[in-house]
């Protein structure tokens, strides 16, 4: 079955960076986009990043470029999320998404909070 598995969440200081990890199992990774999203308390989910299945197209919130990149590794089934220069507003539980046959998956989430 498809898991999504996201680790690397912490409490980071204004400023810092964190590298979030989402291992995937269960399907063709490689054949799959795959993205990040964010929910912070009392919001709704956000779309943050995309990454296509080769991992040649990406897309970004306006609210991350810059500072944040996706990417992946298909031999590792896994994609990453490089979160620079964090700011207090990016605090969140980050989870990462796939569709496979037209049903959504996410992970459990993982927890970023940016703060001093």
């Amino acid at each position: 079955q498809v898991q999504l598995v996201e680790s690397g969440g912490d409490l980071v200081q204004p400023g810092g960076s964190l590298r979030l990890s989402c291992a995937a199992s269960g399907f063709t990774f490689s054949n799959y986009a795959m993205a990040w999203y964010r929910q912070a308390p009392g919001k709704e989910r956000e779309l943050v990043a995309t990454i296509s299945s080769s991992g040649g197209s990406t897309n970004y919130v306006d609210s991350v470029k810059g500072r944040f990149t996706i990417s992946r590794d298909n031999a590792k089934m896994t994609v990453y999320l490089q979160m620079n220069s964090l700011k207090p507003e990016d605090t969140a539980v980050y989870y990462c998404k796939t569709v496979h046959r037209a049903r959504a998956y996410w992970g459990q989430g993982t927890q970023v909070t940016v703060s001093s």
